[in-house]
């Protein structure tokens, strides 16, 4: 079985451990996610397993045969070919085998059956060809075709020259590629960055079916929900594995670092202590061997650390000035380019305090709506107006490419932010990933992603009452999404929004406008009961909507008063019933629980043995180990679906 494994790997740049005694065992199946604080080296880390850098201590084994493939969260640019002909490129391995294939035919035309090398030969010719097949060598074209066209290329796309595509699309170039390479171990670095949710959709699904192993890194929280059934975490340069997907992870992580807060305000309250009374006694010589004790204790205390999620601070931005109680009406907008039509008839009116999600298949307008409405494209048919008192804020992904010279990051803010901010800047541009020194930082030398950042913070620190934002969760990490989050939940203003991010789509939305070539749809519901609908209709193959809006679906709840025919005795009975049933779903999700902490702990006990070289020096032995990795593996995934099955029905009752 195909494997890269790290035993007691560590790395450090000066005098930082990055990695310290890692351990990590990627195998075909392995369905992981690397998590981990902005700058924890999660991004090394993947280049360690690639081989692409060394550690500087430690073991990287690899299976033989083993093929690893690797893809960097940025910075790859393609060019001299077309896109079909570089997609191609993904294959060029396979063609240095057909060439020993040809050789090895030769040889064999040339060999009799008595000669010493006709079976080896042969064994070699027909397992090259045999793998040449399994990796789609001779269905090559439709392998192509398949994976450019679900990232959201088009036929007219494939003979354009590769140098021809922006940066987003130069990475889902390389994402293709790697994708077809068809490896034993793919390591992904941030793939869904440069994704909308239609090709973002397609990789779930490629993931599902593929055969390998993987490791992702990624800040979208639903994609990795469907795409993991382990998390390895890493922090301080330790690394820790987590069973289930991220939220379970996140629930685990959670109870771990309650206790790790308790523990660090414990040490720090002791810490206080004795600082106090070495600042106190410092200097009488009666307490002096007192003191020095007290120092050297605190010298070699081993000092709790939060992690960066830990120390977040809620932020408030300006809130927004009053307006009136309708903040735009949109009347027949329409929007051609060339031949082209993206946009037709589009009559709407917002509210104020409504936080729109605009959806709808690459292509459909959804930014060319957005610059409509912030006023930056005014060639559009139709007509829009702003209520009473509307300001409005608009963000792009472009909105920060003029953003250059001398100034830092901090004193850029600071001439934009008003008076009564100034003092809140440094935490506000830590939530935004600008920490440490980042903030003294020139404009001229920021990346594009610290740019769109940068941009997006100016923004909220204006007041505005009506915010249009395209992508505004581009280039954050999953801390800083929280943080948007949290603050556009609470923004008592209108927002319009595109995002390709799943769970920031579902939690913000309140209302979701579809964009399609019918024509437009108004749900009056968030981005869950717009799939909701989206399903229903293609079940019972209904007609959608009248007039190009939702209809919204009146339900009754569980806890809805029974009628006078039930009577207050049934009434009591049914509810009774529903208690059992919760305290008996209790009582199988704790079991579920202790078994996985027994299962967690059995494979780290394996994952231990796996690891000493008495175990991985002899092949016998590490088969017989990793069998029972397997088969530890396996029950944790069936205990694990069982007790999401088991919360799942759990919750559903408690709710209702």
């Amino acid at each position: 079985m195909a494997f890269v494994q790290f035993t007691k790997v560590s790395l450090a740049f000066g005098d930082r451990d990055i990695l310290s005694e890692v351990g990590l065992n990627l195998a075909s199946g392995s369905r992981a996610a690397l998590t981990g604080a902005n700058g924890s080296g999660k991004s090394t880390l993947m280049k360690v397993i690639a081989g692409k850098i060394s550690a500087d201590s430690g073991e990287r084994a690899v299976q033989k045969g083993t093929r690893v493939s690797y893809l960097p969260q940025s910075g790859i640019v393609h060019r001299g070919r077309t896109l079909r002909e570089e997609a191609e490129t993904a294959f060029e391995d396979i063609l240095a085998m057909l060439t020993r294939v040809d050789e090895l035919g030769r040889e064999l035309q040339q060999a009799t059956e008595d000669d010493s090398r006709t079976a080896a030969l042969l064994d070699e010719y027909h397992r090259l060809q045999e793998e040449a097949e399994n990796r789609g060598y001779y269905t090559r074209e439709q392998r192509i075709a398949m994976v450019l066209t679900g990232l959201g290329f088009s036929e007219s796309d494939m003979d354009r020259p590769a140098e021809e595509f922006s940066g987003g699309w130069q990475m889902r170039i390389a994402l293709a590629k790697v994708l077809l390479e068809q490896p034993d171990i793919l390591l992904l670095d941030e793939p869904t960055n440069y994704l909308d949710i239609e090709a973002r959709d397609w990789l779930e699904s490629w993931l599902r079916d593929f055969t390998g192993g993987y490791l992702l890194v990624s800040h979208d929280r639903y994609f990795l929900d469907v795409t993991v059934n382990e998390v390895y975490e890493l922090f301080q340069g330790k690394l820790k594995r987590y069973a289930g997907n991220y939220s379970a992870y996140e629930t685990v992580r959670q109870t771990e670092l309650e206790s790790l807060v308790a523990r660090y305000k414990a040490q720090q309250e002791e810490i206080a202590k004795a600082e106090d009374l070495i600042r106190r006694f410092r200097y009488k010589a009666t307490k002096a061997a007192m003191v020095q004790e007290r120092i050297k204790k605190l010298d070699k205390m081993e000092r709790i650390e939060l992690p960066e999620s830990l120390k977040k601070i809620s932020i408030t931005f300006p809130p927004p000035p009053h307006s009136g109680r309708i903040a735009m009406t949109l009347k027949g907008i329409g929007k051609t380019y060339g031949s082209r039509r993206v946009l037709s008839g589009l009559d709407l009116i917002i509210e104020s305090g409504e936080k729109l999600l605009v959806v709808g298949r690459n292509g459909a307008g959804k930014t060319t709506l957005l610059r409509i409405l912030a006023g930056d494209d005014t060639n559009y048919e139709g007509e829009y107006t702003y209520g009473a008192g509307i300001a409005v804020g608009y963000f792009s992904q472009d909105a920060a490419e003029t953003m250059g010279g001398g100034q830092s990051v901090l004193e850029y803010l600071e001439s934009e932010a008003p008076t009564d901010l100034i003092p809140k800047l440094r935490d506000m541009l830590g939530a935004f990933l600008f920490r440490g020194d980042d903030v003294y930082k020139s404009l001229s030398v920021l990346s594009g992603g610290e740019k769109s950042r940068l941009a997006l913070l100016k923004l909220l620190l204006k007041p505005m009452n009506l915010l249009i934002l395209d992508e505004p969760t581009n280039h954050l990490d999953l801390q800083s999404k929280d943080i948007l989050l949290e603050t556009l939940t609470n923004y008592a203003g209108t927002v319009i929004f595109v995002s390709h991010d799943r769970y920031f789509m579902e939690a913000l939305s309140t209302k979701t406008l579809e964009l399609t070539a019918e024509g437009p749809r108004l749900f009056y519901g968030n981005y869950t009961y717009y799939l909701d609908r989206l399903e229903r209709e293609s079940q019972t193959d209904q007609a959608p909507g009248i007039s190009g809006t939702d209809i919204p679906v009146q339900e009754s709840g569980t806890n809805a008063v029974p009628d006078s025919g039930l009577g207050a005795a049934a009434h009591r009975e049914a509810m009774k019933k529903r208690q059992t049933l919760i305290r008996r779903l209790e009582r199988e999700e704790s079991e579920f629980l202790a078994a996985l902490e027994q299962l967690e702990t059995e494979k780290a006990e394996l994952e231990g043995e796996i690891q000493k070289p008495e175990v991985y020096a002899q092949a016998e032995k590490l088969r017989a180990v990793q069998a029972k990795l397997d088969g530890i593996t396996l029950k944790i995934d069936t205990t694990f679906k069982k007790w999401e099955e088991t919360a799942a029905e759990l919750e559903s009752f408690k709710a209702g």
